[in-house]
C-alpha cells in the first residue's frame, strides 16, 4: 500500500496562551505539512491529549491553571510516550532541568528562529519512529545496574526514573565508552540535530544523569567533562 501524499506529517498539540504566537507557529506548522490543533491551558492539553491521537506536543511553560511542568508530570505519569518539546520564557539552567527531569524530551527557550524550532521537531519525530539501538541490552558500572531492553535502572539496588532521552543519552555513552564525545557529535547521533543547531540540551542532559548516578554529581567519576571538546564515560 502506497502512503497517501497529501496525509499531514505528523499530528502535534501546541499548548500555549499566547494567541500571537498560537496564529504565527500554527500557520508556520501547517504550512511545513503538519496537522496542528492548538489549546491554551493546562487542563486542556491533558483531556486532548488523552482524547487525540497526537505525534508530538509543544508545551509551553507559563501557563493558566496547571503549568507547563505539571503538565508534563501527568502525561508521562498517565503513560504517554509520546515526545514532548518544551517552550519556556525562562533561561535558568535550573528551570530546563526540571522540565527534562519531569519526561520533557527537549526545550526550546523563546525567542526562537522557526528554523531551529522545525529542527527539533523533525528530530523528536525521527527518534519517537525508531527504536533504542539494541547492541547493549544491559550494563554495569560501579552501584549502578541497567536494562536498557527493559528501561530499568537501578543505583544500589533501589530503581532510578530515568527519562526516555536520558536513557538513550546513557545507552550511546556506554556504546562508545572511553571517547571523547563532542556536544555536536552527541546532539546529531542521539537527538538527531544537525550539528549546526546550537542547543546546551546536551549539558542538561548530562547533567540530570549525574545528578541520578553518580555518588558526587559535582566530581563525577562516571560521566567526565573533557575540557574544550565535550565528554566522556569512563565505566
Amino acid at each position: 500500500m502506497t502512503s497517501d501524499p497529501t496525509a499531514p506529517r505528523a499530528r502535534l498539540l501546541l499548548v500555549e496562551d499566547e494567541p500571537s504566537l498560537v496564529l504565527t507557529l500554527t500557520d508556520r506548522l501547517r504550512a511545513e505539512g503538519y496537522a496542528v490543533e492548538a489549546v491554551g491551558d493546562g487542563n486542556a492539553a491533558l483531556a486532548r491529549t488523552a482524547a487525540g491521537a497526537f505525534d508530538l506536543v509543544l508545551l509551553d511553560v507559563m501557563l493558566p491553571g496547571r503549568d507547563g511542568f505539571e503538565v508534563c508530570r501527568e502525561l508521562r505519569h498517565r503513560g504517554f510516550a509520546l515526545p514532548i518539546l518544551m517552550l519556556t520564557a525562562r533561561s535558568q539552567v535550573v528551570d530546563r532541568v526540571i522540565g527534562l527531569k519531569l519526561g520533557a524530551d527537549d526545550y526550546l527557550t523563546k525567542p526562537f528562529e522557526h528554523a531551529e524550532l522545525l529542527a527539533r521537531i523533525e528530530a523528536l519525530l525521527r527518534r519517537s519512529r525508531g527504536e533504542l539501538p539494541a547492541r547493549i541490552d544491559a550494563f554495569a558500572f560501579g552501584p549502578v545496574r541497567v536494562d536498557f531492553r527493559g528501561g530499568e535502572v537501578t543505583r544500589e539496588g533501589e530503581p532510578v526514573a530515568l527519562a526516555p532521552r536520558e536513557l538513550e543519552l546513557l545507552h550511546y555513552f556506554v556504546a562508545h565508552r572511553n571517547e571523547v564525545l563532542s556536544r555536536d557529535r552527541l546532539l546529531d547521533e542521539v537527538w538527531g540535530y544537525e550539528a549546526t543547531v546550537q542547543s546546551r540540551t546536551v549539558d542538561v542532559h548530562v547533567l540530570a544523569l549525574r545528578q541520578k548516578l553518580e555518588a558526587d554529581p559535582a566530581r563525577p567519576r562516571y560521566l567526565r567533562t573533557v575540557h574544550g571538546r565535550g565528554y566522556r564515560f569512563v565505566p
